[in-house]
């Protein structure tokens, strides 16, 4: 890990990408903990605002635009996929890290990067193509998130991958088992000595359940797999709507929904930065390494609204991601997959060139764990369309 060396711009609002002065327990520029591979500091901008750039850049960032977030990329035009996801995710966290003096733009590129690694069809494909690695070591997107930034994406002559410092690396990975902590070396050791990441990190985590959730019900109501009805029932959005509706009576009930939901993201980014400012407070934290001491993430709701948002968590799993019109997807998505999976590993000239090629390699080198882990990697990358198109072709 090369050590970053401090330029004339690392204390530039303008280069650093944030609006007010850091808090000294945010993630600083210049005493990043470097890149795998060493690198001239960049001009005119900081550290972090060229992971960010690098990621916007990257071919798997382009490819979340036709990848699922709940609905498939046929089924509408207006549903969120996962870059408009994570768009939605970077606007919350950037608004939350400037209210508590972290770095935003650190937040914004873990942000755009945590669903990189993420399968075609949303989490029925995850689940589907871990199954097929059962047996060579599983797979799971913020690994294969991961994997994507370090090494998969070419682009770039010096080095593979994306070579991100090691504070955004780490926010891409949420998770982590022990087995796999021991062999990524110092990005892993947090989790086997139970430390916290930086608060960047946390925050990118937290905006991301915020997101979801709350863009999980304007989907859903557009595509009248749930109703008003059905979601008076949960306090979070019932209060905002009654409020919206008494306020606004002549407003369309399209409107009135969307000033809901915008009521809805409010209440809880307000709170997030009203219960973590108390949170630090009362950790007394002196620097980052401070952070990483802490027994639990100090970026967090209160507990009133974190129940409230769970309430509408588990509405959302029982009234939309398991109505049966989703489901029904789900079948077919983990269909798809598992038989591409297979076609390939049983035949890896099925494959294109350059992807053959690597599948071969890896064989000598790791034997039947490699080939598949290479197959594992090209079916990842796919978008839902061209998943579909692929088992159609070959199937």
């Amino acid at each position: 890990m090369s050590e970053l060396k401090t330029d004339k711009f690392a204390n530039d609002p303008a280069a650093t990408g944030h609006r007010a002065v850091l808090a000294p327990w945010a993630a600083h520029d210049a005493r990043s903990r470097g890149r795998r591979y060493a690198e001239p500091p960049p001009d005119y901008r900081g550290e972090f605002q060229r992971d960010r750039d690098r990621i916007i850049h990257s071919n798997a960032f382009r490819r979340l635009v036709y990848k699922t977030q709940v609905f498939v990329n046929h089924e509408g035009d207006l549903y969120r996929t996962r870059v408009t996801h994570s768009l939605e995710v970077a606007q919350i966290g950037r608004t939350i890290a400037a209210a508590l003096g972290l770095h935003e733009t650190l937040t914004e590129a873990i942000c755009l990067a945590h669903d990189l690694g993420h399968t075609p069809f949303g989490h029925a494909g995850q689940d589907a193509l871990n199954e097929c690695m059962r047996d060579y070591g599983g797979f799971e997107h913020n690994l294969q998130s991961l994997r994507v930034v370090d090494l998969l994406e070419e682009r770039y002559a010096e080095f593979p991958g994306l070579n991100l410092t090691f504070e955004t690396r780490e926010g891409i990975l949420k998770h982590c088992s022990a087995t796999n902590a021991r062999e990524l070396g110092e990005i892993g050791e947090r989790f086997l000595k139970r430390e916290q990441p930086g608060l960047e990190a946390q925050l990118a985590n937290l905006a991301d359940e915020i997101a979801y959730n709350n863009h999980d019900v304007d989907d859903g109501l557009r595509s009248g797999l749930i109703d008003l009805a059905q979601l008076d029932a949960v306090p979070l959005f019932a209060r905002e709507h009654r409020a919206v509706v008494a306020a606004y009576p002549n407003a369309t009930a399209r409107r009135q929904t969307h000033e809901t939901i915008r009521r809805m993201i409010n209440r809880v980014v307000v709170d997030v930065i009203t219960a973590t400012r108390a949170r630090i407070a009362a950790a007394a934290l002196r620097d980052i390494d401070d952070v990483r001491r802490q027994s639990a993430s100090l970026v967090a709701m209160s507990d009133a609204v974190r129940v409230e948002h769970r309430e509408l968590k588990n509405f959302l799993n029982e009234h939309l991601y398991r109505h049966e019109r989703v489901l029904g997807m789900t079948t077919k998505s983990r269909r798809v997959l598992r038989e591409l999976f297979a076609a390939f590993l049983a035949d890896v000239d099925l494959l294109p060139a350059e992807h053959r090629a690597a599948a071969l390699e890896a064989e000598l080198k790791l034997g039947a764990a490699g080939r598949a882990r290479v197959v594992a990697d090209y079916v990842a990358g796919m978008t839902d369309r061209f998943a579909l198109g692929e088992h159609q072709r070959l199937l």
